[in-house]
């Protein structure tokens, strides 16, 4: 936003930061530091306990694409990160959607993906259902941390013993045989290798989310000999590119 007197013109850009990853937390901390930055963080509000943000913090959806195209010009935004998880591809959607419509420049930060190495016994799935699909011939039980919003992939599977571990209670439905771990990361591989042990896990199932903060568990079966289903992120909207570390997006924002 710019507001203007006789004697100088002073910048005070807004920028809006679709969160909910460690990502977002560290932008939102590096934006807010800079002096005449106006920095907003906006949490769909699926966590109940969401973590400590810099700047200011609203929670709660836009109402789709022209929802999030008002409120950007409603609140004068002059730039929007969209920091949230890789899996969620509605909003990025969205995002891309709403940044054409007002012409304010969107910047999409997603962290690489993970990649399997020596030692890893990885089965690549196309999606979560394709993930519950392949479960029966591989263990009987399951360390699904695929999250609380996909669990009806799996409920059908009556024959298969799960731990599930959230930082909020899931909803039904959700497979039969469920032991809920109510827990918030990171965890280390110690931690990660002692759970697998004391739960007798056979495989572990989980996202492709990339990053460091929730490897631990990809470490752990890999020393344990564990089999891993790793869920392949979806594509980007077409047209849309991604920055891979907030250093990244400082830089395209001129920061």
């Amino acid at each position: 936003m710019i507001r203007r007197s006789r004697t100088l013109v002073v910048m005070s850009p807004h920028v809006l930061i679709l969160g909910g990853t460690t990502e977002a937390r560290e932008l939102a901390a590096a934006l807010a530091s800079r002096p005449g930055v106006r920095v907003t963080t906006s949490l769909a509000g699926r966590v109940s306990r969401p973590g400590t943000v810099d700047g200011e913090v609203r929670v709660g959806g836009f109402g789709g694409a022209e929802g999030l195209a008002a409120w950007l010009r409603e609140h004068r935004v002059d730039a929007v990160v969209d920091a949230t998880h890789p899996f969620a591809t509605g909003i990025t959607a969205n995002t891309a959607r709403a940044a054409a419509a007002t012409g304010v420049p969107a910047v999409v930060l997603r962290r690489p993906g993970w990649s399997a190495g020596p030692g890893d016994r990885w089965h690549e799935a196309a999606s979560l259902t394709d993930a519950a699909d392949r479960l029966p011939g591989l263990g009987r039980r399951v360390f699904l941390t695929t999250g609380r919003g996909g669990l009806a992939a799996f409920a059908h599977l009556t024959g298969l013993h799960f731990l599930l571990r959230s930082v909020d209670p899931p909803e039904p439905p959700m497979p039969p045989d469920t032991r809920v771990l109510l827990a918030r990361g990171p965890f280390t591989v110690e931690e990660e290798t002692v759970l697998l042990r004391e739960h007798r896990i056979d495989v572990l199932v989980t996202k492709d989310s990339g990053g460091g903060a929730t490897a631990a568990k990809l470490t752990a079966a890999r020393e344990l000999g564990l089999p891993v289903v790793v869920v392949r992120r979806p594509p980007l909207p077409q047209g849309v590119t991604a920055v891979p570390d907030v250093a990244g997006v400082l830089a395209r924002l001129g920061s």
